[in-house]
Order: structure tokens, then sequence, then C-alpha cells
């Protein structure tokens, strides 16, 4: 989503590189690029007009210190304010002291509420017994899809009726989570096409019949500066404390993601960020700024890699690393490490890529290219695995049948191997300088 915004930033600091110090006509014409970039983004005009006030108040007259170039001071002072523009840091969720835990999930039809009801309780199911409750009765089918979505998720859905009153709805919902100890309740309410006075009132009798520890406005990432704008309508009439930012895996400018918070003073709490039930994140304003000036999220990696791994699997590849012993039993570990982490064009954008290697963001990744080489591996004897060099042209013809795949691709397997080998050997002895990562393993 904020591909188009970091190619026009780069672009702007590029122009800086050269420059010994920062004059105001230097800092006018990269404002000019910032300012251009942020609207072509979709973000509100009158955010731009303020952010970019505050980056040249900042930027003029700043002598630039010997160890860095005007670039990267420009760069520190745009990161910052992006930061001061999103909120800082993540802020977390309310939680009651005396349970349930009610959260209330408002905003537009379309904006993703219920798919992203289930989302949060399924993330706050490692620590909580969450609920989610049907109340939204006016969407045809939104009821049944709850329904699935939970039963997806393993979440309990209190959902007994497909129209009626909501009050009612929520009114039961509370007796039946006190019988079954449930601790958090989510309630998925009705939406419109367009804010309307009968969806507020019914939400403002809901707020009033229940009164929610939060009230979370569910905003579709792609609707641009709409965003804003139903956000300050539900602000004024329900008072919420939170966003939840939906579709940010999309193609859209994301401007949403940077004006919400300057402009109504409301946080965006999570951000959903693909289709599965997992996909949704905290929202962090530096670890996003980092993603948007291109500097990866080594951070949000960090946590992915901790959430997926195997601690089994992570000591043998240490122990086989030790002991110079790398097969294809490895790469076996290590194609299943990757397939934990999700769509490897993701975990790519969260790695700050240096110099030459940053054309690895534009790979296109077959999802089913890494199944492909499990299956040549698995199609392999033990003794193959362990000892690869043995496998010539008859062994190559029966693995590549058993794997349902081509010799070519057990020959490309096999080749792909013995790089990664030297690789391996240049980090046991800690020589791994200015090797590529072969490309082929994902396309």
């Amino acid at each position: 989503m904020f591909e188009g915004l970091r190619e026009r930033l780069e672009g702007a600091f590029s122009r800086l590189r050269s420059k010994g110090k920062l004059t105001e006509a230097d800092v006018e014409e990269a404002l000019r690029e910032v300012r251009r970039a942020l609207l072509e983004a979709d973000v509100n005009y009158k955010v731009v007009k303020e952010f970019t006030s505050r980056l040249k108040e900042r930027a003029v007259g700043r002598a630039v210190l010997d160890s860095i170039t005007p670039a990267q001071q420009v760069l520190a002072i745009v990161y910052e304010e992006l930061i001061s523009l999103m909120g800082g840091g993540a802020e977390p969720l309310a939680v009651a002291s005396n349970p349930p835990t009610l959260y209330m999930l408002v905003g537009l039809q379309g904006s993703g509420k219920t798919s992203t009801a289930v989302k949060l309780a399924k993330r706050l199911s490692s620590g909580h017994r969450p609920m989610v409750v049907a109340c939204d009765l006016q969407r045809p089918a939104a009821v049944e899809q709850l329904k699935v979505l939970a039963s997806e998720a393993k979440i309990p859905c209190f959902a007994p009726y497909t129209s009626g009153d909501p009050l009612r709805v929520a009114e039961e919902a509370m007796s039946y989570a006190r019988d079954r100890l449930v601790d958090v309740i989510i309630f998925d309410t009705a939406g419109r096409l367009h804010v309307d006075e009968a969806l507020m009132d019914e939400l403002a009798k809901m707020k009033a019949l229940l009164s929610p520890h939060e009230i979370l406005l569910v905003v579709d990432a792609m609707t641009g500066q709409e965003a804003v704008n139903v956000a300050l309508t539900f602000k004024e009439r329900l008072s919420i404390t939170g966003a939840i930012l939906t579709k940010l895996d999309g193609d859209a400018r994301g401007g949403a993601a940077l004006a919400i918070r300057a402009a109504t003073g409301v946080p965006v709490r999570l951000v959903g960020v693909g289709e599965h039930l997992d996909d949704l994140e905290v929202f962090d304003a530096a670890r996003m700024a980092q993603r948007i000036l291109g500097m990866g999220d080594v951070a949000g990696l960090v946590e992915k890699i901790q959430s997926t791994a195997d601690m089994g699997e992570a000591e043998r590849l240490a122990k086989s690393l030790k002991e110079n012993r790398f097969t294809m039993e490895e790469v076996l570990l290590q194609i299943r490490q990757l397939q934990k982490l999700g769509p490897l064009e993701k975990v790519l954008e969260m790695v700050p890529l240096p110099g030459k290697l940053k054309q690895l963001k534009g790979v296109e990744v077959d999802p089913k290219r890494l199944k492909h080489v499990e299956a040549v591996i698995l199609s392999m004897t033990p003794e193959e695995r362990r000892r690869p060099e043995i496998i010539k042209g008859s062994r190559r013809r029966r693995i590549a049948q058993g794997s349902g795949t081509s010799v070519q691709l057990v020959n490309q397997v096999l080749k792909q191997y013995e790089e990664m080998k030297g690789i391996w050997k240049r980090l046991n002895k800690g020589k791994a300088k200015g090797f590529k990562l072969p490309k082929e393993l994902f396309q």
C-alpha cells in the first residue's frame, strides 16, 4: 500500500544527498516532493499542511552533523514527524478489572467488521476466553458469516437470531457469557452504506445498554480521505475510543493510516494486513514509519519468527551449523520455518535490504514454489537427504516422478542446495559477506 509513497519520498531525499548544507531552498524543494507524495497517498490536505509546516520549521537552518548527510538528517526529521503524526507508540486495548471486557465494533458496511471481530477474538484467545456476538441483523448472511468464521477460528459465537432487535441479542449475550466464564465479548454491529440517523440511534442505544470498555471503529484503509470523514462522524456521535484499519495489504494509497489520528485524535489500535484470521497486527507508529521510509520492520519480523518458531527445530539448525553439517534435512527445516512466517513478499517487506538486494522486494513470490521444493526433498530417501551427492540420473528421475514435478526442478533444487551449503560453510567461519540469495527458490 505504501510503495508509491515510499518511492516518492526516496526521490525527495536523493536530491539532498550531494548537499553540504541545508538551505531554505533545498528544504522547500524536498518539502514540495513530500507534500506531493502525501497528497497522492490520499492523506487529508489539512493534515499534510500541518505536517509539512512542522518539517520546515525543524529542518531550515539546521546544521548538518559531520557524521550524517543532509538527506539522512531530513530523513530522520521526517521519520520522527511521521511517528508523531500517527500517534507515537502502540496503545493497548483497555481490559476490565472486573470481567467481562466489552468491545463494540462499529463502522460502515463493507469495512470488514465481521471478519475483524473474529480476528480480534482469535488474537485475544491466547490469554482470554473471548466470544463474538452477532448484532448485525440488517445485512443478509452477516450472522452466518460470523458463525462460519468463528467456527474456523474455534471461537464461541452467540448468534441465536437472524433478524429482530440487536439490543435483545446483546442483553442475552451478556447472560450467556456469564454462565460460560467468557471474559471478553466482542459485539459485531450493523453497518450501512453511509452514515445515517437510524444507524447512529441504534448504536447509541447499544452503547447506553452495554457501557463498553472500547468502541472500535473499523475503517477500510482503501477509502482514503473519506475514512477521516467517517471517523470524525463516529467520534462525534459515539465517542469512539480507537480505530482498526482493514485491508492495509491492498494497493490503495494508504492515506487513512497516516491521517486518522492527526485528524480525529483517535488512536489506531490494530491493522488488518491480510485475509487470514491471523492477519491482525498491533499498530505501532514507529514500525509503520520505518516501513513507509523503506527501513523495514525488524522488530515485527522478530515477533513473527518468535511466534512461529519451533524451538526444537531451531536448536537442531544451530547444532548443525556448529558441527558444519548441512544436508537436505536442514533445507527441509528451513523451508518449513519460512512457510510458517506467511507470504514471503510480506516477510521481504519487513527486511531492511541494503543496496542491490532491494531488488528482492520486487520479486513475485509463487507460494506453490516452496511446496514443490518440499515435495522434491520428501521424495528422497533418508540416505539421499543426508548425502545428496549420490543422487544421479536414475535417482533424479525417480524423485521427480515421486514428487509430481520434473527432473529440471530436481536439478534446480540440488544446485540451490550446493549454493546454500557454501553459504552455510561461510557462516560457520564468519565469512558470509556479499552472498546472493537465490531468487529461484521463490519463483
